[in-house]
């Protein structure tokens, strides 16, 4: 028995009714426990599917012998009002379509009373005190935005949804909450990593781990699968 997420994508002319009674239909067939079934209902999608520009999505996860799928999909290709579908391995996304994000650690609060000292010495000592490699930090944080600063001086990132500054070229990922589980339903995260025309942003912009950069590229082209993110952006006058 594994844990599975399953997204159906039907026709958006079915009813909640008869969406009930087409899942009861197929999860016979599949078997197991049903632990979630989360309704979408009628969404615009990202691009057409047979000509239809909405569909009804609903998530389900399902604990189940993977033995059954062969025969279950059998059915779903069979469906007509099945649009499309997607059977993954259930790593604890949420249905709803959200990441999973860490709670950062409120360090600098803590330490703010401990290092008011130093820096007050600093200021009154002038460049030769300890406190000047924190200044000049900041100034080349500053000097960042224009082009004067090394991208190699940039403190090390860590994964998160990527916010830039700065020209073309010289943009600095600023530090964001760390995504523990990324969601392939999560379009609005997912979207932050796409340039304008839909292309995945390279891990030298977005300043990301090399294996959360593979796990984005899956996520993206289930979402785009789904229609939930188009395959391209057709720009319009």
């Amino acid at each position: 028995m594994r844990p599975y997420e399953i997204v159906y994508v039907l026709d958006s002319a079915l009813e909640r009714e008869a969406v009930d009674e087409k899942l009861d239909s197929f999860h016979s067939v599949l078997g197991g426990e049903i632990t979630v079934v989360d309704h979408w209902g009628v969404r615009q999608l990202a691009y057409p599917i047979r000509k239809s520009k909405t569909a009804y999505y609903v998530i389900v996860q399902v604990t189940t012998d993977p033995d059954a799928l062969p025969e279950f999909e059998r059915l779903l290709r069979l469906d007509e009002e099945t649009m499309r579908y997607l059977i993954v391995l259930n790593e604890g996304q949420p249905t709803s379509g959200a990441s999973v994000l860490a709670d950062r650690p409120v360090l600098r609060a803590a330490e703010e009373p401990e290092d008011d000292a130093p820096a007050a010495e600093a200021e009154d000592e002038g460049e030769g005190g300890d406190g000047a490699g924190e200044d000049e930090d900041q100034e080349e944080g500053e000097a960042g935005e224009d082009g004067k600063a090394d991208d190699a001086d940039a403190p090390p990132q860590s994964s998160g949804p990527p916010e830039f500054s700065g020209a073309r070229g010289r943009r600095r990922r600023h530090e964001g909450p760390p995504i523990v589980l990324l969601n392939y339903k999560d379009v609005t995260t997912l979207a932050r990593f796409l340039t304008e025309q839909g292309k995945i942003l390279p891990k030298r912009t977005t300043k990301v781990t090399a294996r959360f950069q593979r796990q984005l590229g899956t996520a993206v082209k289930r979402a785009r699968f789904l229609a939930l993110l188009p395959y391209i952006r057709d720009h319009e006058g």
